[in-house]
């Protein structure tokens, strides 16, 4: 993964072991904290943290994302669900990383940094922050007007696309709407944790416990959303919420990506009788299927890693069509 330490890029056979582990004593995985949380706000005020001065403007941010990360993949869905595409510009690393982290390709336009012209994404970071430490992660939103990260928190950066930027959207669907605020906080604190997080606790686990410890909460959380489901179209009723957006890339990537790569094999959602069709409902929603790349995602998991593929093959299947009628039209 690499991190940077004081605007020196260090990767990981340069760091230490306690700076590079990214697990406890137990052997269980431990995500860092995303620290850049700035708010985009449609007047410029303060958000709930970080400094103000951030008007949502178009034209003025931009972008830097991964196609094979989920939580990149939150923000590039609301972009297109919020229709900000002329609003917002935007920028794809590479899908594998390499010993300088999530990189760019000068020579391959679908992956060259239009705005900065940087070779590296952390190269982006220190043009924010010349002394940044701490993880090089995704999505990071750029402000072009003061040359600096408003943030790198996905969870907020899809909050502030929500809203912030309703004047330069023909999408009036709040995803985050007041009278459902604390349903979609309860769901969203589960999901993250054991669903979200989850695999990566699973797939990134050090030790046997950690592991079925991490795959257990899992697939109770799974059960659980398949019963919720049941009577219900979306997570918090007939309407889309934010809480949908957050569970879908985990979805997306389950069953061709954690089943075998991070050995959460315990059911397929294919084998659900109410996500699988959910999962695909979701899919089916316009704009939101050209956000999904099946092909990346396995290349993105199954790179070779010591731990987990240590010669780098990538399966050919499943093969999984998310097209397929999801007929939950009927559900309230």
């Amino acid at each position: 993964m690499g991190k940077l330490i004081d605007g020196v890029w260090f990767d990981d056979a340069q760091l230490s072991e306690a700076e590079a582990t990214v697990t406890d004593k137990s052997g269980a995985f431990v995500r860092a904290d995303s620290v850049l949380r700035h708010w985009v706000t449609r007047d410029g005020k303060p958000g709930p943290s970080g400094d103000g001065g951030f008007k949502a403007e178009a034209g003025r941010y931009h972008l830097y994302v991964a196609l094979n990360c989920p939580w990149a993949h939150r923000a590039i869905i609301f972009r297109k669900l919020k229709g900000l595409e002329d609003a917002i510009s935007i920028s794809y690393v590479r899908p594998r990383r390499s010993d300088q982290g999530w990189i760019f390709d000068a020579d391959d336009p679908a992956y060259r940094d239009d705005l900065l012209g940087k070779a590296a994404l952390h190269e982006v970071y220190t043009e924010a922050l010349a002394e940044y430490s701490g993880r090089v992660t995704v999505p990071v939103l750029w402000d072009r007007e003061r040359q600096t990260i408003v943030s790198n928190e996905s969870s907020e950066i899809i909050r502030m696309l929500n809203e912030a930027f309703a004047d330069f959207s023909d999408n009036t669907v709040d995803y985050y709407s007041p009278d459902k605020r604390h349903e979609i906080d309860e769901l969203n604190d589960r999901i993250y944790a054991t669903i979200n997080n989850g695999v990566y606790r699973a797939g990134f686990a050090r030790s046997q416990s950690a592991y079925e410890e991490a795959v257990v909460t899992i697939f109770d959380t799974l059960d659980m959303l398949d019963d919720r489901l049941a009577t219900r179209r979306y997570l918090t009723g007939a309407e889309q919420s934010e809480a949908d957006w957050r569970l879908f890339p985990t979805l997306a990537r389950f069953d061709v990506a954690y089943v075998g790569a991070f050995k959460c094999n315990l059911r397929r959602i294919a084998d659900y009788a109410n996500l699988w069709p959910y999962a695909r409902d979701l899919y089916q929603t316009p704009g939101v299927a050209e956000t999904v790349r099946h092909d990346i995602y396995k290349q993105g998991y199954y790179s070779k890693s010591e731990l987990r593929n240590p010669l780098g093959i990538v399966p050919k299947g499943p093969d999984i069509d998310f097209s397929t009628p999801h007929g939950r039209e009927q559900l309230a």
